[in-house]
């Protein structure tokens, strides 16, 4: 195939918008702020150039990952497929032509050459037949609860004190991110 595969680096520009298909699967969406830097000779400093915009999607696996731990403002590194979109308003409002620019991402991650980040690996869910039991249930969705080895991050949907057999003084939330327990 002949994809035109780039990386972007930027910032969140817009929350991520995170939902399931009909089908089932995992899609994810949000802005993307891009702004060129370049040396500035005459002031001897560094200014900044245009800012381009795009919308970045991603799906499965990485949808859920990006919903659960990416928000505005954020630096990134995106890499996927560019795709341009085109298109033409209604005629009631006023009929014009329109690009969008829109990057399929395999992979995203922040930028850490400005800050830190820490890796958690997320457990894959155990069918209820091996060993995950219901925690409560929250909005509609039955949250669980993971058996994991030792080490590991488990994330959860449920408050802290709907979550089976994890004491409430073990429970951090951070950002935007569901809550994540930490088990020694």
């Amino acid at each position: 195939m002949n994809d035109t595969m780039v990386t972007l680096v930027g910032n969140v520009a817009t929350a991520v918008e995170h939902r399931e298909t009909a089908a089932g699967v995992s899609a994810a969406r949000f802005r993307m702020a891009a702004t060129s830097r370049r040396w500035d000779r005459a002031r001897e400093c560094w200014t900044d150039g245009e800012t381009s915009f795009y919308t970045v999607r991603c799906w499965r696996a990485l949808a859920d990952n990006v919903a659960a731990s990416v928000a505005v403002g954020e630096p990134l590194v995106v890499q996927g497929r560019l795709r341009l979109r085109e298109g033409e308003q209604p005629p009631e409002k006023g009929g014009q032509r329109w690009f969008a620019a829109e990057v399929d991402a395999m992979a995203i991650g922040h930028d850490l050459a400005r800050g830190t980040s820490a890796f958690r690996r997320v457990s894959k869910a155990r069918k209820a037949a091996e060993g995950s039991r219901p925690a409560g249930e929250v909005g509609g969705e039955l949250a669980t609860l993971k058996e994991v080895e030792s080490g590991t991050t488990v994330v959860l949907a449920g408050e802290p004190e709907q979550s089976a057999g994890v004491p409430a003084e073990r429970m951090a939330r951070t950002g935007n991110s569901p809550q994540k327990v930490s088990v020694p």
